[in-house]
């Protein structure tokens, strides 16, 4: 769950999904997501989204029997462009949070993970304490929630801010940085991979709502209300149809919509 801004190399790429029959559908809607935040929305070699923000949005589709598309945003520009019209709504784990409600509204979350920190397999870091980490370099990816809390938080350490997570999972496996902050699902992501064979994971960090806002949402034009009220409609039909369950289970082993 981030924060503007992020990546700028998907500049605005169109992928058609039609959602079930089209004959049956009477909706058209328009979804931006960033392609460049795995496991939850990310955009293969081949040009194609995939990941849980992705599943999600086509099973919300499918239940408001809408004919949906997809469009690639680089973050930074993605709230401005659902101002402008580009699209009709952002499923691209959005945090919830009271800045962002100053230019757009929210659904209820669809799913809300913690923040966690990663070091080195050989990292002689004991805990998550501020005080543990004074002196070091905290990588984090720059103006999201996590690089928020870590100026916040950490203030004794030395905050590395990278465009994207790549960036610091990289910087981290080199032995560039003592440590990085992310969401715990995309860490974990990373640790399973063969590149995250580096790391370790140090411990979970207590969500400060303030900052990390209320889970992620899915982000509509200011006073679209009623566009609001189907996707809420929706999310509360998977989840209680078991779709949503049978999206979770094929990317993490709990439960991400959280208490």
């Amino acid at each position: 769950m981030r924060i503007l801004p992020r990546i700028a190399i998907f500049a605005a790429t169109a992928v058609a999904l039609t959602i079930g029959s089209a004959g049956a559908q009477d909706m058209k809607l328009k979804i931006g997501t960033e392609g460049a935040y795995p496991p939850f929305n990310n955009l293969t070699a081949d040009g194609k989204l995939e990941g849980f923000d992705i599943d999600i949005a086509n099973a919300l589709c499918a239940e408001m029997k809408a004919t949906c598309e997809f469009v690639t945003q680089d973050w930074d520009g993605i709230i401005p462009a659902l101002q402008a019209g580009k699209f009709d709504a952002i499923i691209a784990s959005m945090s919830i949070t009271d800045e962002r409600k100053e230019k757009v509204d929210f659904t209820n979350k669809y799913y809300n993970t913690p923040p966690a920190i990663i070091v080195p397999k050989d990292s002689t870091l004991a805990d998550i304490a501020p005080a543990t980490l004074a002196g070091k370099a905290l990588g984090v990816q720059g103006s999201t929630t996590h690089s928020n809390y870590a100026e916040a938080a950490y203030k004794d350490s030395q905050i590395k801010m990278y465009p994207t997570a790549d960036e610091y999972q990289l910087d981290i496996a080199n032995g560039r940085i003592d440590a990085a902050m992310d969401d715990i699902s995309v860490l974990n992501g990373f640790l399973a991979k063969e590149a995250g064979a580096c790391c370790k994971l140090l411990g979970t960090v207590t969500p400060d709502p303030t900052i990390h806002g209320l889970g992620a949402g899915i982000a509509v034009r200011k006073g679209e209300t009623a566009l609001v009220e189907k996707f809420n409609a929706a999310i509360d039909a998977i989840r209680a149809n078991g779709k949503y369950k049978e999206i979770n289970d094929r990317y993490f082993d709990y439960d991400v919509f959280g208490g």
